[in-house]
């Protein structure tokens, strides 16, 4: 299309907080990238009647997956002018199946957001389990002075199923480690701090081999109930298990059993099924597993931030008639 300006709406759940896109922030991320917001005629709101009204003079929206869902991809129709959704999440499987976004026009997620804070949470979470920390948590509870040694990581292995934006820091700071790292993926492409990859048909492969195993994939219709209770049994005695993932990637219940049953040394785990974990759940009372409420790769002083900076160079790729750099495909779901 031409340089002309490119009309956006960003609209913010109203119980935001401190992620919410302000004046201010857009303002610092324009003077971030200040070629392409010059060229960018932007509102901002809350309220869904600012939304509608907004919506069919609009080039492009950004929201969240959950206003989302209600607003975009529930509606029965979206103007034909909107060419550019930006969803402020990496994982977009709340909007599937995509029929719903016009042909012609893109959707975006955020990925390249997470992944600092995610490699951060992601390599805290393997020393834990290395050090037995959610086995000491679960014996403080109980008022025990279970000792148990452990070993440093060095030599042992991290098998990552998925090696994209949310693994790639924890894979990096895991070799810095000195551990051995295969990676399992789509395809099979070498990655920078995999000392393998396999692809995800070799994945019963390697299971055997994992020290620890990082959940990291996006959440497809594939990598839906991946982890199963046959592939927990695959894991060797002992093992540990980290999911950034989706919780819908493994099978909680398996998962409690071999908790249970000392198959598995311990979990670390940042998503559920549901979320919020009800009051009551097995997941709770299960031995040797840390849970945090899905927290671990957004930090509220940069998450938004880099958004807009991922927003910015979306639009300017479209305008400059190219595909935008994190426009989803729709059959992939990323």
């Amino acid at each position: 299309m031409s340089a002309s300006k490119i009309r956006l709406h960003i609209h913010d759940p109203k119980d935001i907080g401190a992620f919410a896109c302000t004046p201010e922030v857009w303002a610092a991320a324009a003077s971030r990238n200040p070629a392409v917001a010059a060229r960018v005629e932007v509102t901002f709101g809350n309220e869904d009647d600012l939304f509608h009204a907004t919506l069919p003079h609009c080039d492009a929206v950004m929201t969240s997956t959950g206003e989302g869902k209600r607003l975009l991809a529930d509606a029965k129709s979206l103007p034909p002018k909107l060419k550019i959704i930006q969803m402020t999440s990496a994982g977009l499987n709340r909007l599937a199946p995509f029929g719903w976004v016009p042909a012609g026009s893109y959707l975006c997620n955020n990925s390249g957001t997470h992944g600092e804070k995610a490699g951060q949470w992601g390599i805290m979470a393997v020393l834990m389990l290395a050090n037995a920390m959610p086995y000491f948590a679960t014996e403080a509870r109980g008022e025990i002075w279970g000792k148990r040694f452990t070993h440093v990581v060095g030599g042992r292995t991290l098998v990552s199923v998925g090696v994209g934006d949310m693994a790639t820091d924890t894979l990096k700071h895991a070799k810095y480690f000195g551990m051995k790292v295969i990676g399992v993926r789509a395809r099979n492409i070498a990655h920078e701090h995999c000392d393998q990859v396999v692809t995800v048909e070799q994945l019963d492969a390697v299971l055997p081999q994992a020290d620890c195993v990082l959940l990291a994939m996006p959440l497809t219709p594939e990598s839906t109930g991946m982890i199963s209770r046959a592939r927990i049994a695959l894991m060797k005695q002992g093992a540990g298990l980290v999911n950034i993932a989706r919780g819908e990637v493994i099978d909680q219940e398996a998962l409690a059993d071999a908790l249970e049953s000392g198959h598995l040394g311990g979990a670390v785990i940042d998503v559920t099924v549901p979320e919020p974990l009800p009051k009551g759940h097995r997941l709770w009372r299960a031995p040797n597993l840390t849970i945090t409420p899905h927290v671990s790769s957004d930090d509220p002083d940069t998450y938004t931030p880099k958004t807009l900076d991922i927003l910015l160079r979306n639009l300017d790729a479209w305008q400059k008639g190219e595909r935008p750099p994190t426009a989803i495909d729709p059959v992939r779901w990323y």
